[in-house]
């Protein structure tokens, strides 16, 4: 075009125009209370939710400072917005009179909210997304509210494209990442080109502990979209459980390079260090993620676990304290704090914490694996419900095998070896198809081979006695030894056991 068109306002719009473009610029300027007052008398619909906006804002601003001011001894405070009350009332009587916008309904909701009205903030965020879609704002303040599936399904939605959106990140949040994740590649049908939902896509895999393809998708992303920070903490995780040096390196070098005061590019360097061992600078660095974000999550949960390994165990706590009063519905954070106080020789309070956080996470193999191995501790000794919390974890993807071999044990200790030999066969048949070696398969290969002979089924244990011959140690021994005295008492042929040895 070969003119620039100048946008038509509306008729409201004309009278309040110049007032809204002073009040806007001094919003902008994070001036609110200047704002709001520009906009006393102005009554067009944008004026009043500009105004309302910058009077809510002030609020925030005012309770943030009264934190600090008023912080206690857990970084606790009783501030609270002041405006919320006038702003409540005012919205309120609005809505009823039909003159309140999309705008003012999600504010309204919001202030809702705050004031710990959840069910009418939720009816007032659905007439707002509603009757406007494409507030991504107003769709995450509803997602805040649906804590159960129940309340997500009861909601009365009309259908559009956001709405997928909205569902997917729901199902995220309530830990259903299967659904969560065919609804963005449903939507990555669409939107081929979005690095949100490819980031989307990568978190939910992430959470299913999908490491390898999860590499794949950042790559993919840090090469359409060389200088993101956003979600790359993430990535830095999975470089970290698969301990990439150089891959994480690399990562914390790049971030550093384009913005090195984001809490995430902190986060990264952080993870750096503490995979390097200098779990002091990696702490240093997650303070510093704490100071640009005092609510930035990951930050919390990580120094807790810093701090477990430079056994701080108080500070572990505090921090996982923090990390649970920004999202109880963390985890990790959870996890970390029964780590804590099992470190302190506190097994009754270690136990609480790993049942909240197996109640958020059932799918995680290590969570069920560390609350059975508190079950199991001498105050405890709770061994059937080690065994119950084993088998959960087996049937897991327990990719650290550790609970066939505890499950064995543990039968074995109770004086069940018939399932101690079905345990330890189905752990041997795991070993052999990774190809693993250790201490756990000579285990398994002695206890089958002195089952077998129990039972008379000499055949089977002279194929594990043989294998045994193999390692070296008492146990070599021990088969020599069985493998004579099957000999002695069955009709085998005579055997060079020295053979076997060689």
């Amino acid at each position: 075009m070969s003119y620039v068109s100048t946008p038509v306002l509306e008729e409201d719009d004309v009278i309040d125009g110049d007032c809204y473009l002073l009040a806007k610029s001094y919003f902008d300027c994070r001036e609110y209370k200047r704002a709001a007052h520009v906009l006393r008398d102005q009554n067009a619909k944008k004026s009043v939710f500009l105004r309302c906006y910058a009077l809510y804002l002030a609020g925030e601003k005012r309770k943030e400072e009264e934190m600090i001011e008023l912080e206690g001894p857990l970084g606790k405070s009783d501030a609270v917005n002041r405006e919320l009350v006038s702003l409540e009332r005012e919205l309120s009587t609005l809505r009823k009179n039909g003159t309140i916008d999309p705008f003012g309904l999600y504010l309204y909701g919001l202030v809702l909210k705050n004031r710990g009205n959840q069910d009418l903030a939720q009816t007032v965020l659905v007439e707002s997304v509603n009757s406007y879609p494409w507030n991504w704002n107003a769709w995450t303040e509803l997602q805040s509210l649906c804590t159960t599936i129940e309340m997500l399904n009861s909601l009365n939605l009309s259908n559009h494209w956001m709405k997928d959106f909205f569902l997917a990140s729901a199902y995220q949040e309530l830990r259903m990442h299967n659904e969560s994740l065919a609804r963005y590649e449903y939507l990555q049908g669409t939107f081929c080109f979005s690095n949100y939902i490819q980031a989307q896509i990568a978190k939910a895999q992430y959470c299913l502990r999908e490491f390898d393809q999860v590499e794949v998708i950042f790559e993919e992303l840090l090469r359409n979209d060389p200088y993101r920070v956003e979600d790359m903490d993430m990535y830095s995780n999975v470089l970290y459980a698969k301990e990439c040096f150089s891959a994480l390196s690399y990562l914390a070098h790049r971030v550093f390079m384009t913005d090195k005061y984001r809490p995430e590019s902190c986060c990264i360097i952080g993870n750096y260090y503490s995979l390097k061992g200098q779990h002091e600078k990696s702490v240093m660095y997650f303070r510093r993620a704490l100071k640009l974000d005092k609510k930035y999550l990951s930050a919390w949960t990580l120094m807790g676990h810093e701090y477990v390994e430079m056994k701080n165990t108080p500070a572990a706590v505090d921090a996982y304290r923090r990390a649970v009063d920004i999202n109880p519905c963390d985890y990790r954070a959870w996890y970390g704090l029964g780590q804590a106080y099992e470190m302190m020789g506190m097994p009754f309070y270690a136990l609480h914490y790993f049942k909240k956080s197996v109640f958020l996470q059932p799918s995680d193999s290590r969570l069920w694996i560390a609350m059975a191995q508190c079950y199991e501790t001498d105050q405890l000794h709770l061994l059937e419900d080690a065994i119950k919390c084993y088998r959960r974890a087996a049937n897991c993807n327990d990719k650290e095998a550790i609970a066939l071999h505890q499950l064995a044990k543990l039968h074995c200790e109770l004086g069940r070896p018939e399932e101690a030999a079905f345990y330890y066969k189905k752990d041997l048949d795991r070993m052999e198809a990774e190809e693993r070696e250790g201490p756990n398969m000579v285990e398994a290969l002695l206890f089958l081979a002195q089952h077998c002979r129990t039972h008379k089924r000499l055949e089977e244990a002279e194929v594990y006695c043989t294998r045994l011959l193999d390692y070296t140690g008492p146990e070599k021994e021990m088969a020599k030894n069985m493998l004579r005295g099957m000999r002695s008492e069955s009709s085998f042929p005579s055997m060079d056991v020295e053979h076997f040895a060689t």
